[in-house]
């Protein structure tokens, strides 16, 4: 019998008398017989291997489609809706993992109150300057306070409370996510039999809803403290002044506004933040850009959200400063 390298797709065994031959219509493969010294038979060990030797086109034709993907930013975006649409589903189902959820709600709530605190203060005093200075000038010093309890209330806490959470909680989700996913922890999960959903992302989105508008009445009250404090040292405006004022100016509806924005930030925020990390590729520059353009994307989204929800929520002439002049 003779084994012998080939070109062509047929292999041939000669023997005696007769010929055997096989066609290989698909592989391609190079033999060379080396010689045993122990038994003196010979073997051949198969050195290389093409997986397409025929070359035979393909029937399909290529069409414009066939090579097309869709962008980053619009299956990314098409991403924050299903997960939307999976969270608000689970949670109706009462699939939640309520375990998970009173850690992410410590971490959102207690772990952020500092910061936020702290950032509305000074944001607080900074506005005051700038309404005592103008005002003062008009005589409307007892206007000051209804100003600022408005701007606070409709405005400020919400926004500034939401910026501070998409910066500290939202790039920590997205960063986490986007780890999780480049090793391949996710899989893990599905494997076990684990809803990432359910596990990952639900108790993320709970914790950021409840926790936000409970922050930004906190960021409120110390906003307006820092503001008539300021205003009593420095500008001789007396705390009862202010105080006087912007309660003749708030209204109930004034602080249920700004709670339920604040809830509205705190789902962009999550499910943004979610979203860009379930999906995130490329490993650790990946990850890197995820966290980066998921906080960008948030905050897009809570100025977006914030003009649609002030749009709807106040509408026409307003005579909330009517009683403060």
């Amino acid at each position: 019998m003779k084994l012998g390298g080939w070109n062509s797709s047929q292999l041939g065994f000669t023997g005696r008398g007769q010929s055997l031959r096989f066609l290989t219509p698909i592989h391609k493969t190079r033999l060379f017989v080396i010689s045993d010294a122990d038994d003196g038979h010979a073997y051949a060990p198969v050195l290389e291997e093409d997986s397409n030797t025929n070359h035979v086109p393909s029937s399909e034709p290529e069409t414009f489609f066939s090579k097309w993907s869709p962008p980053k930013y619009l299956w990314r975006g098409l991403s924050v809706l299903v997960l939307a649409g999976q969270v608000i589903i689970q949670t109706l189902k009462g699939k939640v993992h309520w375990r998970n959820t009173l850690q992410q709600l410590e971490r959102v709530g207690p772990k952020s109150v500092g910061v936020c605190l702290l950032t509305s203060a000074f944001v607080g005093m900074a506005f005051t300057i700038q309404f005592v200075r103008e005002f003062t000038r008009l005589g409307l010093n007892r206007s000051v306070g209804g100003v600022l309890a408005l701007a606070f209330s409709r405005e400020l806490s919400p926004v500034v409370t939401s910026i501070v959470v998409a910066g500290r909680i939202g790039s920590a989700f997205a960063a986490e996510l986007g780890t999780m996913q480049v090793s391949e922890q996710t899989d893990t999960l599905r494997v076990l039999g684990s809803n990432p959903v359910d596990y990952l992302v639900t108790p993320r989105v709970i914790a950021s809803s409840l926790a936000l508008p409970f922050l930004t009445l906190m960021c409120f009250t110390v906003g307006m403290a820092s503001s008539a404090l300021l205003a009593d040292s420095v500008y001789g405006i007396s705390i009862n002044i202010i105080l006087d004022s912007a309660q003749r100016a708030l209204r109930s509806w004034d602080i249920i506004s700004a709670m339920i924005k604040s809830q509205v930030f705190g789902m962009i925020i999550s499910i943004v933040s979610c979203a860009w990390g379930v999906t995130t590729m490329g490993g650790a520059k990946g990850v890197g850009e995820s966290t980066t353009s998921a906080v960008v994307i948030s905050l897009v989204g809570i100025f977006m959200a914030d003009f649609a929800l002030s749009y709807c929520f106040f509408q026409g002439a307003g005579d909330s400063l009517k009683n403060c002049i």
